[in-house]
């Protein structure tokens, strides 16, 4: 029997990682760009502003995300709180080709939209495109009828008021953001931005949100109390080079079993040092920041690729599917299989 060996040996890990990467670009080169109308309106806070303006303008190295349309009923210049003005790029009119239309707050929550704001909004989300309301925004989605029987989150200050006006919507204050039927709503201020990195990942995925947010030296991910989708690569780099070159090492073998003695001899440090020095530079213990990278690495994997739940589990470096399983639904509160099916669809078909 004739058989040929490699003269080298394959790295899965490796490629992975540069799968990760040429995906990443691709998607960018080949999709068509998403076209966000930012709806500005009287009275706008500039903070509650910015934060759509600066994900959706981001432009990274691989290029445009987004062609981003600042918006006023009328077209009209607009005044912000302290004397800002603000001159847009156009009327409501602009919301008719726009993918993705964003009310960042809601200056007067005693105010409905007016009445063009109303049927733009409307007609947008009858033709597939995301309508989002960041914070107080929700108040604009909800005022046009757009979140009866829907699920909603919006800032926890507005909750008893809010929940009054609208008793058809289905208030979740436990979430940072929600999305449910293309209706994306969030919590107050900060959460804005989980948001706005949740839908550049649902367009371009995770390494590409990522760099947003590196972008804009915030973590991409925060905690919130449903699985809120887009998460922090743990430690990528510390001011710590030994501990960098190690977190390479770790990451460049993650389906192998790796010992705190093992680790600390690697190091030329005692275990107790080392245990003390990791945990100083990453802000965890060895465990904490295994199990992290292995989910992320799982989680991508799910997302990007076809391989079986036994095979990720594998690679990602958990003992076997089942640990991989509970860990997953532990972290993410869905299983793996349902995390594939959400994502998965979401990257090929956000853009249509």
């Amino acid at each position: 029997m004739w058989t040929h060996r490699l003269p080298y040996k394959i790295d899965p890990q490796a490629i992975y990682r540069h799968f990760r990467a040429t995906t990443a670009i691709l998607l960018i080169m080949t999709t068509k760009t998403p076209v966000v109308a930012l709806i500005a309106y009287p009275n706008f806070s500039p903070f509650h502003f910015a934060v759509p303006y600066l994900v959706f303008n981001a432009e990274l190295p691989e290029g445009r995300l987004f062609d981003l349309k600042i918006v006023s009923p009328g077209a009209r210049p607009l005044t912000a709180e302290r004397a800002l003005t603000l001159h847009p790029d156009g009327g409501l009119e602009l919301t008719e080709a726009a993918d993705i239309l964003v009310v960042p707050g809601w200056d007067d929550l005693n105010a409905h939209p007016e009445p063009d704001l109303v049927s733009a909004l409307s007609r947008a989300h009858a033709r597939g495109a995301h309508v989002v309301g960041l914070c107080y925004g929700a108040y604009a989605l909800a005022y046009a009828g757009l979140l009866d029987g829907k699920s909603a989150s919006t800032h926890w200050m507005a909750e008893k008021d809010f929940s009054a006006r609208f008793p058809r919507v289905k208030l979740d204050m436990n979430a940072l953001y929600v999305d449910e039927d293309k209706l994306i709503t969030s919590a107050g201020t900060g959460a804005g931005l989980d948001c706005c990195l949740y839908i550049v990942r649902a367009y371009y995925g995770p390494k590409i949100a990522n760099k947003v947010a590196r972008t804009m030296v915030i973590p991409p991910h925060r905690e919130g109390g449903q699985a809120q989708f887009i998460e922090q690569p743990m430690a990528v780099s510390t001011q710590d080079a030994q501990v960098n070159r190690l977190l390479d090492y770790l990451r460049e073998h993650l389906g192998q079993s790796h010992h705190i003695d093992e680790l600390a001899a690697r190091t030329s440090m005692s275990r107790r040092t080392f245990t003390r020095h990791f945990s100083k530079a990453t802000g965890m213990t060895l465990v904490d920041w295994l199990v992290n990278e292995r989910l992320q690495c799982a989680r991508d994997l799910l997302e990007t690729t076809s391989l079986s739940v036994e095979k990720i589990a594998d690679l990602a470096g958990f003992q076997t599917p089942i640990s991989l399983r509970q860990h997953f639904k532990k972290r993410f509160q869905v299983s793996p299989r349902d995390w594939r099916r959400t994502f998965g669809q979401k990257m090929a078909t956000a853009a249509h």
